[in-house]
């Protein structure tokens, strides 16, 4: 056999050994473990004092003007008969639809979901003030911000703090551990622990937006889904 033929036939062999380790390569990295986020918040209403600290802290981290708010914390009742009354602390704030209402009208593509960490986000640069997606949110939660004259709404704090690898001020500030921040995907998680162990709600499944704010409700008071 002569010198080129023996060049050609190595390097046909060189080149389809290489394909097989590329193949086998492909082959290994389709069957790896999901390396998206998919942030979630559990809100247990039997442990919520309605203090407000989350809402301030809230406030205070994302510099959220006067008039306007990310996040409240509800309060209905007395409920009960004196003197074993209660009151109802519910948290109201984004949901981070999988499947958001909000995402889905917006013109312009400000509202959009975060495919590496599941969070519904707003780009305000994008966003044109049309009002389509506050009128769109079930959840009624979103508000047009009076200084950057954007959308805007919670975002479990992910440039201010998420990004620092700190969870939301909400979470830090509550004094009573009644807020639990996590990944849905990571099953070694206190809030995957939780969700497994305790009987859970979401608001408005019917409408299939799949929201990841979890709770879970307290034992006293009228409770409205």
């Amino acid at each position: 056999m002569d010198k080129s033929k023996r060049f050609f036939l190595k390097g046909a062999g060189a080149l389809l050994a290489g394909m097989c380790a590329y193949q086998a390569t492909l082959a290994r990295g389709s069957s790896s473990p999901i390396t998206h986020k998919q942030y979630a918040l559990l809100h247990d209403e039997t442990k919520c004092i309605g203090c407000d600290a989350c809402s301030q802290a809230c406030r205070q981290t994302n510099q959220v003007p006067e008039g306007v708010s990310r996040l409240e914390i509800v309060r209905s009742g007395p409920h009960g008969e004196y003197p074993n009354q209660s009151y109802h602390f519910e948290r109201h704030s984004c949901q981070h639809c999988d499947h958001a209402p909000c995402v889905k009208v917006c013109p312009t593509g400000a509202a959009y979901k975060d495919e590496q960490t599941g969070i519904v986000k707003v780009n305000d640069w994008k966003c044109v003030g049309c009002l389509y997606c506050i009128a769109a949110c079930p959840y009624k939660v979103r508000f047009i911000n009076p200084v950057t004259k954007a959308a805007d709404k919670c975002d479990f704090c992910f440039e201010s703090r998420l990004v620092n690898g700190q969870p939301p001020a909400c979470v830090t500030a509550c004094p009573t551990q009644a807020l639990i921040f996590g990944d849905l995907n990571d099953q070694h998680s206190e809030l995957y622990s939780q969700l497994r162990s305790n009987p859970v709600s979401r608001d408005k499944l019917s409408l299939g937006t799949a929201p990841k704010l979890f709770k879970i409700r307290a034992a006293t008071g009228e409770v409205m889904l």
